[in-house]
């Protein structure tokens, strides 16, 4: 049962969102789907993005998340929102190609006399392109074929990173993710390699209109600003987005409890009549946990000073209640045992308890290991 609102409370915008995840019932469709609903699976940490779309899915592991990114290719390991690695699916590839190529670039972080110049970046740009088209290589045959194909100025070990220097060219590593000329390819042994994944992005306007369209039907209602952060984008850009995509007649404006006005897909508007129930174990930087907003009610009271770090969502997995962070929990892997630890930041109920130990077994059959769950504090700090 829906009802249809022009006043959007946090209850009713939370239980759709966490509804539409699959994270009121796991979805019984394929890790691609699962991909799709939140719209990126956050793959710094690879456990993290499978055990993200395993628990979406009824009855899957995390071989079938690794088989969709490496044998069926229906997922792709790239550099997606805020430049940061992400699981995204192959037949939306164009489209967050032409949105993330869209967004304005800025002078970045480095050094002047380090930075690539415009004419450069493109120079590099190609070259990956060509050295990855129909290959697989690692970080050193790459820089190789880069420098061989612009010159030695894109070699100059220029860029200081992990207590060692990189070449110059590696400064654009994520935006020739974003310009569909690089992803990761399947490990060779422990060494990473990518390749070319072929994409052709959309026309940056469609691309972006279509990104709104899908983030708003994810997290919606939501404001520029919340879209900006996401994106790790312009303030004033994302206004501006929105506001062509609201003259197009492709949102609608609804007040919401948030306050102040937010935006909703056109004719979006029915919402499930109740609010979210039941446990769930989420983990490193689920797209959930970063992309719902506002951050102060999906962490409350106490929450929000033990499961965000300095305001930043995604640095140490949570426990949701209710759809809303009630702890945080930690697990640490040896062999086939996994040593589950979940903190709640206040008494369980017994039938909150069961629905714990439930998850905590959902977490094992993910994972493809056997789970021993404690209650306890949870001493180790947030994720790097």
């Amino acid at each position: 049962m829906t009802t249809r609102t022009a006043t959007v409370t946090w209850a009713q915008a939370n239980a759709r969102r966490i509804e539409r995840q699959g994270l009121a019932a796991p979805m019984t469709s394929s890790p691609d789907r699962a991909v799709a609903a939140m719209l990126a699976a956050h793959a710094q940490v690879s456990s993290a993005a499978e055990l993200s779309v395993g628990l979406r899915l009824a009855g899957a592991t995390r071989t079938d998340v690794r088989n969709a990114l490496w044998n069926d290719r229906t997922l792709v390991r790239t550099y997606g929102p805020r430049g940061t690695v992400h699981v995204l699916t192959a037949a939306e590839l164009p489209l967050w190609t032409g949105a993330l190529s869209a967004i304005p670039a800025g002078t970045g972080r480095d050094r002047k006399d380090v930075r690539l110049s415009a004419d450069q970046t493109e120079e590099v740009l190609a070259a990956v392109g060509d050295a990855l088209t129909g290959a697989e290589l690692t970080i050193d045959e790459l820089s190789d074929a880069v420098v061989a194909r612009t010159g030695p100025w894109a070699g100059d070990r220029v860029m200081p990173a992990f207590q060692d220097m990189w070449p110059r060219w590696r400064q654009v590593m994520h935006l020739a993710g974003h310009r569909g000329v690089l992803c990761f390819a399947p490990d060779r042994g422990r060494r990473v390699t990518y390749t070319n994944p072929g994409a052709t992005p959309l026309d940056g306007p469609e691309a972006l209109a279509g990104l709104v369209h899908r983030y708003l039907y994810a997290y919606g209602p939501a404001t520029p600003q919340h879209f900006a952060k996401w994106l790790a984008a312009p303030n004033s850009w994302a206004v501006s987005v929105f506001a062509e995509q609201a003259g197009s007649g492709a949102i609608e404006e609804v007040a919401h409890e948030g306050g102040g006005p937010a935006w909703l897909v056109a004719g979006d508007t029915d919402f499930p009549a109740g609010p979210a129930r039941g446990v769930r174990l989420l983990p490193y930087f689920d797209a959930f946990t970063i992309a719902s907003q506002p951050r102060e009610r999906l962490f409350p009271g106490a929450a929000y000073t033990r499961a965000l770090a300095g305001g930043q969502a995604g640095n140490h997995p949570v426990l949701l209640i209710d759809g809303t962070v009630a702890g945080v929990w930690h697990q640490r892997r040896s062999g086939r045992r996994i040593a589950v630890t979940v903190e709640p930041l206040s008494p369980l109920t017994a039938g909150q308890l069961r629905e714990l130990e439930e998850q905590v077994e959902r977490v094992g059959v993910v994972l493809e290991g056997k789970p021993e769950m404690t209650v306890g504090k949870v001493t180790v700090g947030p994720h790097a």
